[in-house]
């Protein structure tokens, strides 16, 4: 009796030990990618401290592109851990974007301010080589929108500035990476926004098609101010004043016609 028992409690252990079963043939077809959406950063550091600060600093991301000869791209972690690069955030509706973005490094210093005005630092080709080529794989693996490729001032327009106006947005655009509005229509549309300029919520409401995080009052406030030039920063780099103009205007309205 002792034996039958000893024999039926080691079954019961045995069964304990390897768990339930788990069955994988019924996969469900209701899903998508946790990574949505890429977002692009300068890191106002040199490659060293860049790399100290996103390896053992309080942020964190998943690639950097240094400033060395060729551009090397680092892989800080797995694309399916979260990192912590983009803070408070909005796009397209979507908040808190650390847990549906791919964040991008890249050494570059940003700005400095001069006694004849803000200084900005340019991109080196191997550094948009190297971004090009990364690009490309992540929006072929994860059926990125270009729409997706994003700064981190577009979806933090009133704390952020970087990728800054240097910032090759329209040559992405050409390769794939972005979006960018048809230049002969902004100029047929600008000319009609010239006679008559739209009303502050139009501007509202244009910004946040787009995918801006935007304030629907109605007024010109400081929170529009900012993601007016957000917008024209990314669009139109040679002025992002916050003002809200014709050529604004035409930008905004041509782009929303973008598919």
């Amino acid at each position: 009796m002792k034996y039958l028992s000893l024999i039926a409690s080691l079954i019961l252990l045995a069964g304990c030990a390897s768990g339930p079963r788990i069955d994988t043939r019924h996969p469900s077809a209701n899903y998508d990618s946790r990574i949505q959406f890429v977002v692009v950063h300068y890191t106002s550091a040199s490659l060293e401290r860049s790399l100290q600060l996103l390896t053992h600093g309080d942020v964190s991301s998943h690639y950097l592109i240094g400033d060395d000869k060729g551009a090397t791209i680092y892989k800080l972690m797995d694309e399916n851990l979260r990192a912590w690069h983009a803070g408070e955030s909005e796009w397209q509706g979507r908040t808190w974007l650390n847990s549906s973005s791919i964040g991008i490094e890249i050494v570059n210093p940003g700005f400095k301010d001069t006694p004849t005005g803000r200084l900005w630092y340019p991109y080196s080709e191997d550094q948009v080589q190297s971004l090009i080529v990364l690009l490309k794989d992540i929006s072929k693996r994860y059926a990125i929108n270009p729409r997706s490729i994003i700064g981190h001032s577009d979806i933090a327009p009133l704390r952020k500035l970087d990728p800054g106006p240097l910032f090759p947005w329209k040559r992405l655009a050409a390769e794939g990476l972005g979006i960018w509005p048809n230049e002969q229509a902004v100029t047929r549309q600008q000319a009609q926004f010239e006679v008559q300029l739209p009303t502050i919520s139009w501007f509202q409401a244009q910004l946040a098609r787009a995918g801006y995080p935007t304030p629907q009052t109605g007024e010109l406030d400081v929170a529009t101010r900012h993601v007016i030039a957000a917008f024209q920063m990314h669009f139109r780099p040679t002025r992002f004043d916050g003002t809200p103009d014709a050529q604004t205007a035409a930008l905004l309205q041509v782009l929303n016609q973008t598919k």
